[in-house]
């Protein structure tokens, strides 16, 4: 007895997909696994809103990224007067500290429900400016 023509069609659609479709699984898996955390510019305002902060109205130059995989890590780069620092410092960042130990001019490190972290780095530049990084980072 001979097979029927439509026979052929579904033996070949099923061995297609039954082989196919790991395969597209594992490139798909390759191509977005090449991507996880990597930087990518993001919104400065919505950084600084996920570091619980607000980026200061005279702030120049603010560049910020964001990476996503398991955590988040997010840092801002921004200049700003130094003589308007420590009044956004405090209001921004009422309850942070001093680390232990710090290589920039002025370091800041706050907590959050230790479930947030924000680490501010300012470096005095000339002309009276300060040059600010935020580090926020989730766990």
């Amino acid at each position: 007895m001979r097979p029927r023509p439509r026979t052929w069609v579904w033996v070949s659609a099923s061995v297609a997909l039954v082989c196919g479709a790991p395969l597209a699984l594992l490139v798909w898996g390759a191509m977005a696994w090449d991507e996880i955390g990597e930087s990518k510019p993001v919104d400065c305002a919505q950084l600084m809103a996920f570091a619980r902060g607000s980026l200061p109205m005279s702030a120049e130059d603010a560049r910020c990224t964001a990476a996503h995989w398991q955590d988040t890590r997010a840092e801002a780069e921004f200049r700003m007067p130094r003589s308007e620092l420590g009044g956004w410092l405090d209001a921004t960042y009422p309850t942070g500290e001093p680390p232990y130990s710090c290589e920039a001019d002025r370091c800041v490190d706050v907590s959050f429900d230790e479930t947030l972290y924000v680490n501010l780095r300012v470096t005095y530049e000339d002309g009276g400016t300060a040059l600010v990084r935020v580090e926020a980072f989730d766990t």
